[in-house]
């Protein structure tokens, strides 16, 4: 399994943009393929967007979509700092162990 992590900064009122990246780009990611979650958080004046994927290629993707998402519905209201794709090692929430067999 894999995630996918941005960084963004923001302007104006985050709850709001939250709201609308829940409406929009929530949607937008469950009908892609290989979807597996979906989170936001705020911290220090940015926003942080995690996304878990079934593949790397799934996660890949993803940036694209969200870039396309984002650059139609919140140009000037954030600004993509970093993009990362990487393998998720051990998540709770995911199932995700690093001991064979055993689930999180």
């Amino acid at each position: 399994m894999h995630a996918r992590m941005a960084r963004y900064t923001y302007t104006g009122d985050v709850q709001e943009l939250a709201q609308r990246a829940e409406e929009g780009m929530l949607p937008l990611f469950q009908s892609q393929p290989g979807f597996k979650g979906y989170s936001i958080a705020e911290s220090d004046g940015e926003i942080i967007s995690f996304s878990a994927w079934e593949s790397a290629e799934a996660a890949e993707a993803a940036n694209t979509a969200a870039a396309s998402w984002v650059a139609e519905n919140m140009t000037g209201e954030i600004e993509l700092k970093e993009e990362r794709v990487g393998e998720i090692l051990f998540s709770t929430t995911l199932g995700v162990g690093t001991t064979a067999g055993i689930t999180a």
